[in-house]
């Protein structure tokens, strides 16, 4: 976080000292419920969690908008976790934009992949888990990004001076495995710890009706391994952080109502603790299907199917070994922009073993918007990953304000 704070102070004092052309300012709130339909499993845990959080965004440019920063921090409140009680810096990024390339340094946030049940190849943000079970929301990660934008594609160069822990619930929340994370007595493989430089790099480039990414990262995982520590037989679970590299593939194509996904990554770890896999490949692969102005209506309905794959076999190291993932998007637009997206994963070795979703939003008028988030897990495999969530199922209705 010393790292972090230098770069917000290093930025913070740019755009003070420049002249700026535009400055626009707009915030996001939201007051959210979270109501478990099950009796915990784990002593302290509660039923039912009230957050809020908020998201301010500044951005500023000048120089013909060939130089611009933008500035968002995040904060959430939780009346139960202490541990979901957070705040971060999600960007505070200086653009500057030449005849054929980009350099983005500070604070950022980067997204990589395709595909919906599963986001393998993005490996750049660390996830902030606290959030949500899906795993989409992340931490900023201080880079330098140097964007090359040629006619064979564009290419993406990425230094990354510093890493990001994992965020992990407190002994009240929910979402846990049965030992609490203990954060702070976190190991590395690195003798560099957290002060690890890790590189990256992406190619992408649209051919015909082919959008192509392949990538490349060298550095900390951001995937921790738990090892269970005893004191005075309190168990608790320490994150270890390998040294990995990966090579990337996602692919998207579009033709009439078709969306075709594919990402696949193969990973090489310099260190297995406790006979972990050293490499493995995992791939996740599908379609979406686009019916548009069903029941002589605007509504669209999108079908949802993909495939997970990972060749480690070990339910208890990673989701989706073999599982197929069902789902569908209806989108109706209206005025509010209302749309609702659900769908089941299911495992294909275990009939017991199943996760789904529902996401549903749609605003009220020009500064308000409500949104139903749903997640049930079911497993009797006790080696399963879900198997610690099998009484998460849970319901989260959230209030959004932007202003």
């Amino acid at each position: 976080m010393k790292r972090l704070s230098t770069l917000a102070i290093a930025l913070s004092g740019l755009i003070a000292t420049s002249s700026f052309a535009e400055t626009q300012v707009s915030v996001k709130a939201a007051a959210d419920y979270r109501l478990y339909t099950q009796d915990a499993l784990y002593p302290k845990q509660v039923d039912k969690q009230f957050s809020m959080f908020i998201e301010p965004e500044i951005y500023h440019s000048w120089n013909d908008d060939l130089d611009s920063v933008t500035f968002k921090p995040f904060y959430r409140w939780d009346n139960e976790d202490d541990e979901r009680s957070h705040g971060d810096i999600r960007e505070l990024m200086w653009l500057h934009v030449g005849e054929d390339w980009e350099l983005r340094t500070g604070i950022g946030s980067v997204f990589w992949g395709q595909t919906e049940s599963a986001h393998l190849v993005d490996v750049i943000n660390q996830t902030d888990a606290v959030e949500a079970a899906d795993g989409e929301d992340k931490l900023g990660q201080p880079m330098i990004n140097l964007t090359l934008v040629r006619d064979w594609g564009n290419l993406d160069l990425f230094v990354l001076p510093g890493f990001r822990e994992r965020t992990f619930a407190g002994d009240k929340g929910r979402l846990r495995a049965p030992f609490v994370v203990d954060t702070d007595n976190t190991m590395y493989q690195s003798s560099d710890e957290e002060h690890h430089v890790d590189f990256a790099a992406r190619w992408s480039h649209s051919i015909d009706i082919w959008e192509l990414g392949l990538s490349y990262f060298d550095g900390t995982s951001r995937d921790a391994d738990m090892l269970l520590y005893l004191d005075n037989d309190v168990g608790t679970l320490r994150p270890f952080y390998r040294q990995m590299n990966q090579v990337g593939l996602d692919v998207l194509a579009v033709f009439d109502s078709w969306i075709i996904k594919f990402e696949g990554i193969s990973r090489h770890f310099d260190h297995a603790p406790l006979n972990e896999a050293n490499d493995y490949f995992a791939m996740t692969t599908g379609f979406e299907y686009t019916s548009v102005g069903v029941f002589d209506s605007v509504w669209d309905i999108g079908w949802l199917m993909e495939y997970q794959f990972d060749d480690r076999k070990d339910s208890s190291q990673a989701l989706g070994q073999n599982d197929l993932m069902l789902g569908s998007r209806l989108v109706l637009n209206d005025i509010d922009g209302t749309e609702i997206l659900f769908g089941m994963v299911q495992d294909l070795d275990h009939s017991s073993t199943r996760s789904a979703f529902v996401e549903a939003s749609s605003r009220i008028d020009d500064n308000w918007k409500w949104r139903v988030d749903a997640r049930i897990f079911s497993t009797n495999e006790s080696s399963n990953v879900l198997y610690h969530l099998r009484n998460d199922d849970n319901v989260e209705l959230s209030l959004e304000y932007y202003f």
